[in-house]
């Protein structure tokens, strides 16, 4: 009775061993984010009124005005496009 328990014990110290290992995760690329971000193809839009101009409607671009509540969350894929009270476009920047 022990020995046909022995194969059974054994797959389940390997199994409970295993779950113990890191997981194999790909490197991130440095310049990915910076890449999806692209503040540069927006880079026109310094100087205008927001109500002025047409955004796709992506939800990785985030209109900021000085009053506005933002989370703190750092999403380097995300475009933040800076606006003062006036509503003139001050900057872009990732984040």
């Amino acid at each position: 009775m022990i020995q046909t328990r022995l194969p059974l014990l054994a797959t389940l110290a390997a199994l409970g061993l295993s779950a113990c290992a890191e997981p194999s995760v790909p490197p991130a690329t440095p310049d990915a984010g910076a890449q999806a971000c692209a503040p540069d193809r927006y880079e026109a839009l310094v100087g205008k009124n927001i109500a002025a101009v047409t955004l796709p409607a992506d939800p990785m671009i985030r209109v900021i005005g000085p009053d506005t509540m933002v989370t703190m969350d750092h999403n380097p894929e995300r475009l933040n496009i800076d606006h003062d009270a006036s509503g003139i476009i001050t900057g872009l920047r990732c984040g």
